[in-house]
């Protein structure tokens, strides 16, 4: 087929309105994992840019945090719907025009939060550290992106509803009722052991309601796509949809065990902790499904290599949430490195690589441009793998070494002491993620142009209606 689906003799998608919003994607992708090894240089070498306030770690840390989920997967996953969206809806974007607007008001939001963030304005709750103006452009901004988005699904002239629109809808609409949740009410209007109760439902809402049901658009759209094979099972999709509603909403007290929260809602945090389980391996069933038939050119398909691998490293990383939520493991690994083990290998090694994984899909099919070199590409894709993959095993084993430390009674100096070789390792590792995405944005931006035919299916699999 052409290489775009075509309506009344015009494009259906936007081409230079995705580049737009991909090209600044590319900006945080390099930026906010940078700071991240910066970060990481000064747990070894505390003196490293000592002296600038602005470089202290209490400063740098949200910007790195924020910038990789709302610069680098955020920015990237808008991105991506705007190519995701009207080609599953076979009409163009409602009001398509907004998305310009948006594009610069959603970046030089972030800019100017990441520049006050520097200067040591900060609302104190983890994820939700922007000055209030800054909170309510991002909301009217994404509430924007949500109606254009929406209004589109709802015009579609494809009777279905393919998966990828199911969880689209599902991320946009707990997003939009999260935002003001988080960073308007908690942080202003709600004091003592509630605030730090409902910010762990805030936070993990972040995750578990925007980051996870929008990479589910991703890689349910892309994997399909890209390996030419159709959607394992639509059954075994609405049961992971279904229970990631159901489930996600109460396991963000898992982080407040052996607080004064009460036992009852702690108790509900463990049980649907553990239950998430469920979701996570029936999606990753429907992957590894749509597999089925098509290993012999995964070497060659870097847009499979990059979600498949991500789907490794989301049962990696679910499994370790769903078990460090248990009081006996937790007792080891609250306040150590496993935690942030954790959420590297599901924020990065998950949701940032299928989003990657989006970008080599679609870039070279809005862009004109070929890959300038698979091999200096896939390069990029094993120094991130591997970088992933180091720092998700370092910081685990630290982690855990800390915590038995902590138990068995020693000082809090000497835990420090014994993971300094382990930081040393953890910066290396994160330096080799860096390269990696630079060359893999490297190859994609000297591509020679050459016009990319899209693959034989219309759309990733046949659409299944919303309810079963």
């Amino acid at each position: 087929m052409a290489d775009h689906v075509i309506e009344n003799g015009n494009e259906v998608i936007n081409p230079e309105l995705i580049k737009g919003w991909l090209l600044w994607g590319f900006v945080w992708v390099l930026l906010a994992p940078t700071l991240g090894v910066i970060i990481s240089t000064k747990f070894t070498y505390p003196e490293f840019l000592e002296g600038v306030a602005a470089l202290t770690f209490g400063r740098l840390r949200p910007i790195h945090v924020n910038g990789v989920i709302f610069g680098t997967f955020s920015t990237l996953f808008i991105g991506l719907c705007y190519y995701i969206v009207p080609k599953l809806a076979q009409v163009r974007v409602y009001k398509e025009e907004w998305g310009y607007p948006m594009l610069w008001i959603w970046n030089l939001a972030l800019i100017a939060g990441f520049a006050a963030l520097a200067l040591g304005y900060n609302q104190g709750l983890e994820a939700a550290e922007f000055p209030l103006v800054i909170d309510i452009i991002i909301w009217i901004a994404l509430l924007a992106i949500t109606v254009q988005l929406l209004v589109t699904v709802a015009r579609r002239k494809e009777p279905g509803l393919y998966v990828s629109l199911w969880y689209l809808i599902a991320a946009l609409v707990w997003m939009d009722i999260n935002w003001p949740f988080g960073n308007f009410i908690i942080p202003y209007a709600i004091p003592g052991i509630n605030n730090a109760a409902l910010h762990g439902l805030y936070i993990h809402y972040i995750v578990g309601l925007w980051i996870t049901p929008a990479g589910y658009v991703l890689i349910y759209y892309f994997l399909p796509a890209s390996v030419r094979n159709p959607l394992y099972s639509h059954k075994l999709s609405l049961i992971g949809f279904w229970s990631l509603a159901l489930f996600y909403p109460f396991v963000g007290i898992h982080h407040y065990l052996f607080s004064p929260i009460a036992d009852w809602a702690e108790t509900i945090s463990i049980m649907m902790s553990v239950l998430l389980i469920l979701p996570v391996w029936t999606v990753l069933q429907n992957f590894f499904g749509t597999m089925i038939g098509r290993w012999q050119g995964f070497a060659g398909n870097l847009t499979a290599k990059f979600l498949i691998t991500g789907a490794l490293m989301y049962l990696i990383g679910c499994f370790q949430g769903s078990t460090e939520a248990l009081q006996a493991l937790q007792r080891p690994t609250h306040f150590t490195d496993f935690v942030i083990a954790h959420s590297h290998l599901t924020i990065f090694g998950t949701f940032v690589l299928w989003a990657l994984a989006g970008v080599v899909y679609v870039w070279p099919r809005v862009s004109g441009r070929e890959l300038y070199s698979f091999r200096m590409a896939n390069w990029g894709y094993w120094l991130i793998t591997m970088g992933i993959s180091a720092m998700g095993l370092i910081l685990t084993a630290q982690g855990l070494q800390q915590g038995f430390m902590l138990i068995a009674g020693a000082e809090w100096l000497d835990s420090l002491v014994s993971m300094h070789p382990f930081w040393w390792f953890r910066t290396f590792s994160g330096i080799s993620m860096d390269v990696g995405m630079s060359l893999l944005l490297l190859s994609l931006l000297w591509g020679p142009k050459s016009p990319v035919a899209e693959p034989s299916l219309a759309r990733p699999a046949q659409p299944a209606p919303m309810v079963g």
